[in-house]
């Protein structure tokens, strides 16, 4: 597992395009002074071991060299050592809703979006807690086992989408029956999942399911994603709006937050209703809850010892500048007599 000390110093890789930039703007400048001088034919025989080909590459070089010091400077480290630690927290559960509703961009940037960063910033604040993730739309689809690896959820999170179920629809009582065989030990009494919906339920089965998932000992928080005046549906295409959703009547269709259902839901399982539309609210009321859930003790494998790798960084850093330095932009006898990149002509 690898991990970067100071991510900041990725900014220096800005200067790689700034030094493509320049030779570009220097190799058209030259050719604009070189043709006031005298023609192409008459230039190659004043400066005829000039190579442009060792040009770019020399200044390939130069940008290689900048990159790895770049890296030198933000210190990637390596895990080499991995522990077994006993933490004690809660076991959640995430299911995010990814129908095409979640599209829709009553609250910013969009359902689907928003629903993201609210997952994501309940993650930062958790400590020892285990965290699932589930997906669903018409089924329910796991993403991520239980796990303390704060950093796959988030990754596996940011690559959900609209089009990762094949069957649409919202079927709330799917991902709490799914949620149920996340946890490993049914006498648990920490069991939370926390489900991040517009709160449409077309099966009409999640109160009965939710009242189920409550005698089994788990707790359901909602969070509403959207608005109750609702939006349409944006149809896409390379990020720009081609049309909205139309239904069979060729109208516009136009999704609301339904917080009655999902209010419902929570209520069957001892659990609260928040709207998703005020982050730090969502994030401190979850914590809220978090913090008065009973916490069980369980071992779990981390990476306990990073080495710095920086050192082979700066070393190939140096290397290439040093090439560079030495690196000449005449054509190489051997390699002119071979004329690989046809300069000789």
């Amino acid at each position: 597992m690898f991990r970067f000390d100071e991510k900041i110093w990725f900014w220096t890789l800005l200067v790689i395009p700034v030094i493509i930039l320049l030779f570009i703007m220097l190799q058209i400048w030259r050719r604009s002074a070189q043709k006031k001088f005298a023609d192409s034919l008459l230039l190659k025989r004043l400066s005829p071991n000039q190579s442009t080909f060792k040009s770019v590459l020399k200044i390939l070089v130069l940008c290689g060299a900048f990159a790895c010091l770049s890296l030198a400077l933000v210190n990637p480290k390596i895990g080499t050592k991995l522990e077994t630690v006993r933490s004690q927290g809660v076991d959640i559960v995430f299911a995010v809703d990814v129908s095409k509703s979640m599209l829709a961009e009553d609250i910013a940037p969009n359902r689907l979006d928003k629903s993201k960063q609210l997952v994501t910033q309940i993650i930062n604040s958790l400590t020892s807690d285990r965290v699932g993730i589930i997906a669903y739309a018409g089924k329910a689809f796991p993403q991520l086992p239980i796990t303390t690896d704060y950093a796959s959820a988030k990754m596996f999170l940011q690559n959900m989408n609209t089009d990762m179920l094949s069957s649409q629809g919202t079927a709330i009582s799917e991902a709490i029956q799914l949620a149920k065989t996340y946890y490993d030990d049914e006498e648990q009494t920490n069991r939370i999942l926390i489900i991040i919906s517009d709160g449409e339920d077309h099966d009409g089965e999640a109160i009965d399911v939710a009242e189920e998932a409550n005698e089994e000992g788990i707790r359901i928080l909602t969070v509403g994603v959207g608005d109750v005046k609702g939006g349409p549906i944006p149809i896409k295409r390379n990020g720009v709006v081609l049309n909205y959703k139309k239904d069979s009547k060729g109208e516009t269709v136009i999704t609301r937050l339904d917080e009655t259902t999902l209010k419902e839901i929570a209520s069957e399982a001892n659990g609260v209703y928040v709207n998703g539309r005020n982050t730090n609210e969502v994030v401190t009321a979850i914590k809220d809850v978090l913090d008065k859930t009973d916490k069980t003790e369980f071992e779990s494998k981390q990476i306990a010892d990073f080495k710095d790798q920086f050192q082979w960084f700066l070393a190939l850093g140096i290397l290439l500048l040093f090439v560079d330095i030495f690196f000449l932009e005449r054509k190489t006898a051997w390699l002119k007599k071979l004329n690989l990149f046809n300069e000789n002509f």
